[in-house]
């Protein structure tokens, strides 16, 4: 009786999987694993190490940096305190709007007056997934204030009082230049805002100024035609005359009335008694004169004084406004003067010799935990569903 050979099971698996050792392992594993891991980790994984090793175009980063200055606003930081010894701050107002600008569709107009950000961004030799408008379909302004966006950006330190301007281009030459473009257009927009500060505070002024002018103007033609129409300089001067040369008449009255009882007493039949009668009427026709034009009438000076009074009131306080008007339009012009806001670069545009993204191995070993994840959540849904339905 023939004794044939007992066949062990284990090593004819072992023989169909592919023999024994670590690829006959791996295959055994990969062969059990299934298809979900096929398509959670092996796929996409293989696909990151294609692109990510491969298709992938370089990307280079311009970075620069900047302050804006104004020396006559308070520092807050330490930076700001050290600037403050040389007589400046930190311009926080005129540093945010840089900031929105070189964030806005007018900076990504001025960078692309002549074509540069399209040249750069979508350019053959960048790779179709990382280039705009890839297809050639949607070349619109803003698709490119989009990718525009991803591309620009700048924080702003509120300690130091820096911003810093990042630009993303794939070559160095490109991100650099677009950086000082950028750079440039925010400069010029500070100094923009500055001279229209400047101008805004000096018209003010003058625009105060002139008005003061108008008034005081008016002022002092209704104090000369009411002069004219009263045919008076100052009625308190005049009447302080009037009451002078009334003073006078009232002494000169007395002393003809004194003159008149002594002669008459002493004398009655003299021929300068009835003189001095004539005489003592005159005077007190010349008093009642004189004081009907201090007061009693509508046209003596008493009834002219108020008036006049109201109208110099108004002249004066004109005056006074023009020069008030005047000493601010001065000031407004020292400040103009002092008022200068501007930008400081801190660093200039950098020319990248080697690019910074993608971050290749960070994307692949991303890809694969990702999908081990995934994977492992996965299988643990499926074998509760399975045994579930056992």
């Amino acid at each position: 009786m023939n004794s044939h050979p007992k066949i062990d099971p284990s090593s004819a698996d072992v023989a169909s999987l592919g023999g024994s050792g670590p690829v006959g392992g791996l295959k055994r594993w990969l062969s059990g694993a299934g298809l979900l891991f096929w398509l959670c980790v092996v796929v996409p994984t293989t696909l990151a190490i294609v692109y990510f090793g491969v298709l992938a175009s370089d990307v280079y980063i311009s970075e620069s940096r900047f302050v804006v200055r104004s020396p006559k606003k308070p520092s807050v930081s330490g930076v700001g305190m050290l600037l403050e010894t040389a007589g400046f701050s930190n311009g926080s107002d005129e540093m945010r709007a840089a900031q929105g600008y070189i964030s806005s569709r007018d900076a990504l107009r001025a960078l692309d007056g002549d074509g540069l950000a399209r040249r750069a961004w979508g350019n053959d030799s960048i790779f179709i997934l990382n280039r705009f408008d890839p297809f050639g379909l949607d070349g619109s302004f803003e698709e490119l204030f989009l990718y525009y966006d991803d591309k620009v950006a700048v924080d702003f330190d509120s300690e130091t009082g820096i911003a810093t301007m990042m630009v993303r281009a794939f070559t160095p030459q490109d991100a650099q230049v677009m950086n000082r473009r950028l750079l440039e257009r925010a400069e010029a927009l500070v100094n923009q805002l500055n001279d229209r500060s400047r101008g805004d505070l000096v018209r003010y002024a003058e625009r105060e100024v002139m008005e003061a002018q108008g008034r005081a103007r008016t002022a002092a033609l209704a104090l000369a035609s009411f002069r004219n129409r009263a045919g008076v300089i100052d009625p308190e001067r005049q009447a302080s005359v009037q009451l002078q040369m009334i003073s006078k008449l009232q002494d000169e009255l007395i002393g003809a009335r004194m003159q008149l009882l002594q002669l008459s007493a002493a004398a009655s039949e003299n021929p300068q008694l009835p003189l001095l009668k004539v005489r003592i009427t005159g005077l007190q026709r010349a008093i009642e004169e004189q004081m009907g034009a201090v007061a009693g009438s509508s046209g003596s000076l008493s009834a002219t004084a108020a008036q006049y009074q109201r109208l110099q009131v108004e002249r004066e306080f004109a005056d006074r406004q023009l020069s008030a008007a005047l000493a601010t339009l001065q000031d407004a012009r020292n400040e103009a003067r002092r008022q200068r806001a501007y930008v400081e670069r801190v660093a200039l545009p950098s020319r990248p010799d080697d690019s910074m993204e993608p971050l290749r191995i960070r994307g692949i070993l991303s890809t694969l935990i990702a999908g081990l994840v995934a994977w492992g959540v996965l299988s643990m849904l499926l074998a509760g569903v399975r045994e579930h339905k056992d």
